[in-house]
Order: C-alpha cells, then sequence, then structure tokens
C-alpha cells in the first residue's frame, strides 16, 4: 500500500485538537448488530459463500479489501436494486447495538467526540443511523466514510474516498492526524472487520467485536500481528473501560491487559 497518505477524493471534518479523548468506531456491524453491507451482499446480490471466500481472500492479503467490496455491492446492482430501494431495505433490518445509546450520551455528556469512520456509503449510513438514534443525534455525530455514484441510468456504485489505496478508504488516515498533534488525545477505536485493518495498529485501545455468527476477521488479523486489543460483545461492556481509562482510575496499559471487556 505504500508509506505516502493516499489522496483523498472527498473532504475531511477539522480535527478535535482541544479533546483529551476521542472515540473512532467502525459502523457496519460494530455500531450496528450486522453489517449493511454485508445484508445486502447476502440477500439481495450473490449470497454469503461468495462473500466469505472475498473476505477470506482480503484476510489472506490474496485480494485488496476495495476489490472485494466493489464486486459485493457488483452483485447487488446486478440483480436490479436501486440504490433507494437498497436504503430503504437497510433501515428496515439493521439494528443499533443494545448499548450504543448508553455509550454516545455518556460520551456526549463528557465531551468526548464519537465519529463513526465507515468503509460503507455516507448516505446509506445517514439514513440507518437517523433512522436507530433520532435525527438530532445522527447530525451530531460526524461521518468518515465513501460516498455513492449514482448514475444517470438508474445504476449505483461506490466513490472510495481512497481509490488508490487497496482499502478504498484507509481508515488510518482518519486516526493519523491526531498522532502528529503537540498534545495528542487518548484515541478508541472500535472494529470488527478486515475494512478494519488500517486503522487497528494506531489506535490506544483498540476495541473488537465479538460476532454470534463467527466472522471475527479483525480478531484473527490482531492476532496474526501481535496486535494488543480488547473484545467486546456490545458497548455497554466497553463503557465501564472507556470510563476507566478517562477517570483515570486504570491507564491504556492496564486495560489492554484485560483482553475482554
Amino acid at each position: 500500500m505504500g508509506d505516502a497518505a493516499p489522496k483523498s477524493t472527498l473532504p475531511y471534518p477539522p480535527i478535535h485538537k482541544d479533546k483529551k479523548f476521542v472515540v473512532l468506531s467502525d459502523w457496519d456491524g460494530t455500531i450496528t448488530t450486522y453489517d449493511s453491507n454485508d445484508y445486502m451482499t447476502d440477500n439481495l446480490g450473490f449470497g454469503r459463500e461468495k462473500r466469505r471466500e472475498l473476505n477470506i481472500e482480503v484476510l489472506e492479503e490474496k485480494m485488496t479489501f476495495r476489490d472485494a467490496f466493489r464486486e459485493m455491492l457488483a452483485s447487488v446492482v446486478a440483480k436490479g436494486y436501486s440504490f433507494e430501494e437498497c436504503k430503504e431495505i437497510l433501515r428496515k433490518n439493521i439494528k443499533l447495538d443494545p448499548g450504543f445509546k448508553e455509550f454516545y450520551a455518556w460520551c456526549k455528556a463528557n465531551d468526548i467526540p464519537v465519529i463513526i469512520v465507515s468503509s460503507g456509503m455516507t448516505p446509506t449510513i445517514r439514513a440507518v443511523l437517523t433512522n436507530l438514534v433520532g435525527e438530532e443525534s445522527a447530525n451530531e455525530i460526524e461521518i468518515i466514510s465513501n460516498d455513492v455514484d449514482l448514475k444517470p441510468d438508474g445504476t449505483w456504485g461506490i466513490k472510495y474516498r481512497h481509490p488508490t489505496s487497496g482499502f478504498g478508504h484507509d481508515k488510518s488516515q482518519a486516526i493519523l492526524p491526531y498522532r502528529m498533534l503537540e498534545n495528542p488525545p487518548t484515541l478508541f477505536f472500535f472494529g470488527d472487520g478486515v475494512s478494519d485493518m488500517s486503522a487497528a495498529k494506531h489506535a490506544d485501545v483498540l476495541f473488537v467485536k465479538e460476532k454470534d455468527y463467527g466472522e471475527n476477521d479483525l480478531a484473527a488479523y490482531c492476532d496474526k500481528l501481535g496486535i494488543k486489543h480488547i473484545l467486546f460483545r456490545d458497548f455497554s461492556n466497553a463503557l465501564p473501560v472507556v470510563k476507566a481509562v478517562v477517570e483515570g482510575e486504570k491507564s491504556v496499559s492496564e486495560v489492554l491487559s484485560i483482553g475482554h471487556a
């Protein structure tokens, strides 16, 4: 992928220079209970078996996430689903992590920004987020993601933030500017899958979501590379750990040593 920062086709929100703590989180399968793009691919596109084959190829570095994900979404378009139809289907079927509302409320009350860093598309994220947390909270939460390319013939595709990167959206680029600050904040990152691999090693505290349906790709990646992380079932398990760091009860190294929230 190279060491040079990939050129972004989409703007970034200003970084939070004055904060002591910042939360960055993946959206699909992390803040939601099921990955919306997986849902579309499995139910509207070429199906779960083919999707998992591509996920494993990405995990084994035989294929880039960018190319695999484009192929998955193209399989949905090939079946004739419009982008508006997909948004409506996701609004009806994607659910929120049961602990996220409380987690977000606590962060807001303690002046800790929560930023969604996603390999999905902003319009689908906004549509589902507004449906799940209400318009006010949805508008307060910053989203750094890819976009959609709507074509005149009614078909659509993903518009990558970093088209030259094998990740399509290199999530590390949302974290690294904080690392360059004179007084960098403590960074918490939450993720679950192959799209989070680029960000995993740059967080101070990395939370990796456990899945009931067994697709723990980020955990496998972290184990392979020896990246310290905390497994969590939902945000209600993660909140006491974040509180302990923010309130000074435990250090970053102390919470990372627990391994499981």
